[in-house]
């Protein structure tokens, strides 16, 4: 029976092939089964209407009914726009919509009733809805047999098709009497009854169309909880073959080149948060498994000094360890960094790019074959075929989100027994998303910065502040310091009017002249060598401003930089302000981030700023970041991992997640094979799911 759910949509009664092919493209509906995961966004409780009089308040959606009068389009081209006005008992209100005009205008009648819903906002002093849904009455008196109406999301071009969301209801409520019977109980009696007694069959027509409200909450309830149930359950399993199946290296003792270095050449008192750290990893890598750990770890927490301590442990255990960077500024700086770290210990670092010239690079892959390089940093070059090492034995991966799952397996095949994992991201992810992306992974967090960081002070100014802050910068420049401007653009578009960077250097130049100022520029389209000299004379304090695009997101480590600007800072992510950010504070001295911006702000943009001048911490601007873009965005869309949840939100519902974790862990401690009758629906579900799709959060 459950075969149903695999029969194509155009075999549904009243969509056939046209409408099927534009079911596919516009909603992603291509089976019985899609058809029935598409949930409705939201309910319109039909019983309730307000009238005109009743508005008092942006923002809060109302449903009115009135006669409509005075339908006219008006404007040309790119400015039209439809308007109408609506009359009940208390007063008139204006419509206006901007899109869909072409379908909307024929259907709209001067002194039709009709059903309005939408959200009021205040015009003139006037409060009026913009792009409402709009239904005639009749049809709403015949089609009112629940009084929760489901809402479905839809497009443009299927609306025109009739498919906007009572066209697509009406095809739910066709299919629903052909797939009853289809859909088989997937978790135990117990978890169903903790749940509120609701089946899963019950809970997916309920959400189509919901008896009450006290139903639908326990449906939906239900349904939340069984994506992100199966979700843990599929990582944690993942977990348990990881921890018992796949042997790894034992890294049986801390010897000389661990002790050493920490005896002699830390250059400074390790923070709690990373001996912590360190301790895990330790631990890990002398269990006899292979060790797939995460470490988060706010910009500047000292993440690549309990790398480089990870990588001593494999040298005494007479393996090698390697470092994969996504850019070769990075690799470069870590390069760097772990070289200044180890001078004068018997310890053969090297750095490999595509950049490295091939005498260099065919003298490096002969030694790292002999053992004689201990530690190679680099970037995707080491994924080539010709890197082999003789005893590789830890892979450390940077800001690994930018890795697909695919490159990180092909380091793990450089060794006969697979390496031990560390992967770490300067970008903290939400706790919601690391349980849904990371479940898999043992998580180290690195909660503290290093002593004598001082916090930086984040402002926001507008462009009327320019001069201000011209001086700001003077007078710390004066003091000795350095200053970075960020810009987003490289060049002035006629489409834009972002600050471009050449117009910054330009205007800084003047305001900062030779020869008593060096100003630098560093941008995307420069030649490694070029980029690399400005970087290294403003490394070596030779030029006072830096002006560049995002390109010192990352790798970039100048103690002497006090100040950062961020023009434009309306136009960045959340994340790439806090990386940005993170770029100064390295020193001594009191630091700053100044926010520029245009005088006019959208409410995002607003949230944006306020965040980054309220709060330093990188977790909790992450989950600021999540709950504006959404996971998809926050990770990539093409190697984010993240599954297709159809009821879910991982902003909304961290607490079901959580209940969710909880439960399948327990379960799992309880009966790890899933042999015991009672969980045979969940068994067999799970080898269903895990037939279809690869686990998410695995790294190798």
């Amino acid at each position: 029976m459950a075969q149903v759910l695999e029969t194509p949509i155009e075999y549904l009664k009243g969509v056939g092939p046209q409408r099927a092919e534009l079911m596919r493209k516009e909603l992603g509906v291509g089976t019985f089964g899609d058809l029935l995961l598409h949930y409705p966004f939201r309910y319109v409780d039909r019983t309730r209407f307000s009238t005109v009089a009743d508005i008092a308040e942006e923002g809060t959606a109302v449903q009115l009914r009135g006669v409509l009068k005075e339908v006219r389009m008006i404007g040309e081209k790119q400015a039209r726009r439809l308007t109408a006005k609506l009359t009940d008992a208390t007063g008139t209100i204006e419509l206006v919509w901007f899109r869909g005009l072409r379908w909307l205008q024929p259907i709209l009648k001067d002194g039709g009733e009709y059903i309005v819903y939408g959200k009021p906002t205040l015009f003139r002093e006037r409060y009026n809805l913009a792009h409402p849904e709009i239904e005639s009455a009749i049809t709403w008196d015949q089609g009112a047999a629940t009084p929760l109406q489901p809402v479905y999301s839809t497009t443009e071009k299927a609306s025109v098709k009739g498919l906007n969301s009572r066209g697509i209801g009406k095809l739910v409520h066709a299919l629903l009497p052909q797939v009853q019977g289809a859909l088989p109980e997937t978790l135990s009696a117990e978890l169903v009854q903790q749940l509120g007694g609701i089946s899963r069959e019950e809970a997916v027509m309920e959400a189509h169309f919901p008896q009450d409200q006290k139903r639908l909450d326990l449906a939906v309830k239900r349904l939340k909880f069984e994506e992100l149930f199966y979700i843990q359950l599929q990582l944690l399993k993942q977990k348990l073959l990881m921890q018992h199946d796949v042997k790894g290296n034992v890294f049986a003792h801390v010897g000389a080149h661990f002790n050493s270095f920490y005896t002699d050449h830390l250059p400074f008192e390790l923070t709690g948060a990373q001996k912590r750290v360190v301790k895990e990893i330790r631990k890990d890598m002398g269990t006899g498994h292979q060790m797939n750990r995460l470490l988060q770890g706010d910009v500047g927490s000292g993440k690549t000094l309990v790398a480089l301590l990870s990588m001593l442990i494999a040298l005494d255990n007479d393996f090698q360890g390697a470092l994969l960077a996504p850019t070769e500024i990075l690799a470069q700086q870590h390069y760097k960094s772990i070289s200044r770290f180890l001078e004068g210990l018997p310890v053969v670092v090297r750095l490999l790019t595509g950049s490295t010239k091939a005498a260099a690079r065919k003298c490096l892959l002969t030694a790292l074959k002999l053992g004689e390089v201990h530690i190679l940093v680099g970037t995707h070059a080491l994924l080539e075929d010709r890197v082999v090492f003789q005893k590789l034995g830890l892979v450390v991966i940077d800001e690994q989100h930018r890795f697909g799952v695919a490159q990180r397996a092909r380091m793990q095949a450089k060794a006969k027994v697979p390496p031990h994992v560390l992967v770490m991201t300067a970008t903290p992810i939400p706790r919601t998303l690391a349980m849904t992306l990371y479940g898999d992974l043992d998580v180290s967090v690195i909660d503290e910065l290093p002593p004598g960081r001082k916090p930086i002070k984040t402002v926001h100014r507008d462009d009327h502040s320019r001069n201000a802050v011209f001086d700001f910068l003077g007078s710390e420049i004066e003091k000795g310091r350095q200053v970075y401007v960020v810009y987003p653009l490289i060049e002035e578009s006629e489409k834009s009017d972002l600050k471009d960077v050449t117009d910054g250097y330009e205007s800084l130049s003047r305001r900062f002249p030779l020869p008593k100022y060096a100003v630098g520029i560093v941008h995307g389209r420069m030649t490694p060598e070029v980029k690399d000299y400005e970087m290294a004379r403003f490394v070596k304090g030779e030029t006072n401003v830096l002006v560049a695009t995002t390109v010192i997101e990352v790798g970039v480590d100048v103690p002497n930089a006090s100040v950062m600007v961020v023009e434009n800072a309306e136009r960045f992510g959340l994340s790439q302000l806090h990386q940005l950010r993170g770029r100064v504070g390295r020193g001594a001295e009191h630091s700053y981030c100044i926010l520029m911006t245009g005088a006019k702000l959208g409410n995002d943009s607003r949230t944006r700023i306020s965040t980054m001048v309220r709060t330093q911490d990188g977790f909790e601007i992450s989950e600021v970041d999540l709950r504006l873009r959404g996971p998809g965005d926050i990770m990539g869309t093409q190697q984010s991992g993240i599954p297709e949840l159809h009821m879910a939100d991982l902003v909304e519902d961290a607490e079901i997640l959580q209940d969710a974790r909880r439960v399948a862990r327990r379960l799992l401690d309880e009966d790890p094979e899933l042999q015991e009758p009672k969980n045979a629906a969940i068994a067999g579900t799970l080898r269903e799911q895990m037939k279809e799709k690869a686990v998410w959060g695995r790294i190798g």
